[in-house]
């Protein structure tokens, strides 16, 4: 479970967004105020760090070049004010991204998620191109699957689909995780095209074995045991 800390100071929105990312399966910790979260930022380990720009005690951008003084914590910061010289202040402080106030709960959720994937594929040692399921071997850099001897071709979309199922084995992946990472948070592309591309990838990778790689969970969506 991935632990974030959320550095926001009206409460009905930490609140708001403190229940919208538990339902995510996020840890939410919340701090109501620059000082007290640029201390649990520096005392704790956190995945990710949500912080407001403006902030009693001590404003987002202190606090934020503090944390940064110290850790590489990824850190997205939250505000109502908008101009580009805003940004670019909150940006040039130590700030991975930026998001204005109001926003959907789901750009945030999709930002999140993007954010934590490039920290965790740049914690991944740069050998590690080639994950092994069973008798299946995928090679990220050369973009090649193999079954023992045998090639498997895939087209694109096919290729990148089974990465994301080969690196979160045993996750469950909802139809709509799996346009998001796919096909981009932004695509227009509805969930049942999820399910075309999980039909020809079983057609290819199962067609000679009764053992399926992928596997329906019902109501729900896919998962590569």
């Amino acid at each position: 479970m991935k632990k974030v800390l959320l550095i926001e100071d009206e409460k009905n929105l930490a609140m708001f967004i403190e229940l919208e990312l538990q339902h995510e399966a996020f840890s939410v910790t919340v701090a109501y105020d620059g000082q007290r979260g640029v201390e649990l930022a520096l005392e704790q380990e956190w995945d990710l760090i949500l912080l407001d720009l403006m902030l009693p005690d001590l404003n987002g951008l202190d606090v934020c070049r503090r944390v940064r003084a110290v850790k590489k914590t990824p850190i997205i910061m939250l505000t109502a004010r908008d101009s580009v010289v805003d940004r670019v202040s909150g940006l040039d402080s130590g700030a991975d991204d930026y998001i204005s106030k109001p926003f959907a709960i789901e750009e945030l959720l999709a930002r999140m998620r993007s954010l934590l994937r490039r920290v965790d594929m740049a914690d991944e040692p740069e050998n590690q191109q080639v994950i092994s399921c069973g008798d299946l071997v995928i090679d990220l850099a050369a973009r090649t699957v193999m079954r023992g001897d045998e090639t498997i071709e895939l087209t694109k979309r096919e290729f990148d689909l089974l990465v994301v199922f080969a690196q979160n084995r045993n996750i469950v992946m909802t139809r709509d995780m799996l346009i998001e990472r796919v096909w981009g948070f932004d695509s227009e592309a509805e969930t049942n095209v999820v399910d075309v591309y999980v039909r020809y990838l079983r057609n290819k990778l199962d067609s000679d074995s009764k053992e399926r790689f992928i596997e329906t969970v019902r109501g729900i969506g896919y998962v590569m045991r």
